[in-house]
């Protein structure tokens, strides 16, 4: 029987090219969608999904046992970005990316994992960024949400590894996918202390992400990791300059980096 694989936001961009190329693969792929009818033409099933929303959370995650029997494998997905200098996003926009990119995968985690434990086996894979591995400006709000995630997945293993439960995370970095459409973007507030350098920086995410890569590689990698049989807790995929980045904070002292970072966004 080929494994049954849970995506969490599967209907457009990572998640949907990683249902594509699983279910090429022979995978039975369950997608999820806040509203699945919106999607006829996806290759794959779709089943409802808020992942802001406790009781929705519970009921996909049965949803989707109940239609194959099993789940196998769990990519959390679903993510948002946001954007703006870390004093002027209100404080309810900052609690609501929380709440979609770090606390609906804990409780995503939390409802396959007695499945997955009676199952004596499972796959977690965490989709984070390669910006949870810095404090990037005016991007402050995004990189925290991603690496308390990247941090929860390390606890996660631990505790999980008497029950042939694997977790990790994948961090990609910039790929064309439709995130700056569905990001939160503080207002450039005219006559604000932030304004010309926040545009300048706005611009640049944008473009980044338009110029991205083509998202067909996070689904390779994510290819990678179900086919192999102790997956490493962190992996990353993008471009080698990103990918370095991570690895030049690790190296450099924490002055240079900064600096090297201000000179990046012309800070």
């Amino acid at each position: 029987m080929s494994k049954v694989v849970l995506i969490t936001g599967g209907s457009s961009g990572l998640g949907k090219s990683i249902g594509e190329f699983l279910s090429a693969k022979g995978y039975q792929i369950i997608g999820t969608s806040r509203n699945p009818s919106k999607y006829a033409d996806t290759k794959f099933a779709l089943v409802t999904l808020d992942v802001t929303d406790t009781q929705s959370i519970s009921a996909c995650v049965k949803e989707a046992k109940q239609q194959i029997g099993r789940i196998d494998i769990l990519i959390n997905n679903a993510g948002v970005g946001i954007t703006g200098p870390m004093e002027e996003i209100p404080i309810e926009e900052v609690r609501a990316n929380f709440e979609t990119n770090y606390f609906g995968p804990i409780q995503m985690m939390n409802e396959v994992l007695p499945i997955m434990r009676n199952q004596n086996e499972g796959l977690i894979i965490n989709i984070t960024s390669i910006a949870a591995f810095m404090g990037l400006p005016f991007r402050g709000v995004y990189s925290s949400s991603k690496s308390a995630l990247e941090i929860a997945t390390e606890a996660y293993r631990l505790e999980l590894k008497d029950f042939n439960i694997n977790v990790c995370n994948l961090a990609p970095g910039d790929f064309a996918t439709n995130i700056a459409a569905g990001r939160f973007h503080a207002p450039v507030v005219q006559g604000s202390a932030y304004e010309v350098k926040y545009a300048a920086t706005l611009k640049d995410i944008d473009d980044h992400v338009d110029e991205g890569n083509d998202p067909v590689k996070v689904a390779k990698a994510v290819y990678s990791i179900i086919n192999t049989k102790n997956p490493r807790i962190h992996y990353k995929v993008g471009a080698f300059m990103q990918k370095f980045s991570v690895i030049l904070k690790n190296l450099l002292p924490d002055r240079v980096y900064e600096r090297m970072l201000a000179n990046h966004y012309k800070l």
